[in-house]
């Protein structure tokens, strides 16, 4: 179960479960949070259907990214101020599985899209 590396007079343990990573290729909690501080891009969609992703009520500076994992096509939309912020993102989680960015559907101006309309209030 274990092996062991003599390397300059240390003895390291290593498990060889361990020693071999899988990448996950889904988008963590953790990552979502990250994608906005690190590229400025904010993930609307995960992994959605062609028709969640090219629905109108989006801003229209989201982009739909198409990928492959495992064989699998996926589609996601994220809006970022640059396209090459949006491919930086995907490039370092999917490398050659990323495909293809393009413009999305959505008719919300960004700068008013998310925010809830005042309430009128009742006239005496």
């Amino acid at each position: 179960m274990f092996e062991v590396i003599v390397m300059a007079k240390d003895v390291v343990e290593m498990s060889t479960e361990a020693s071999v990573k899988e990448k996950s290729m889904e988008w963590t909690p953790a990552e979502k949070e990250g994608s906005k501080k690190k590229y400025g891009c904010e993930i609307l969609i995960e992994n959605g259907t062609w028709e969640q992703v090219t629905g109108k009520e989006f801003p229209n500076d989201a982009r739909i990214v198409t990928y492959y994992v495992d064989g699998e096509r996926r589609y996601d939309l994220t809006r970022s101020s640059k396209v090459s912020r949006i491919f930086d993102m995907y490039w370092d989680k999917f490398r050659e599985g990323i495909k293809k960015i393009e413009f999305g559907y959505g008719r919300h101006n960004p700068k008013l899209w998310g925010i809830e309309p005042k309430k009128e209030k009742k006239k005496k």
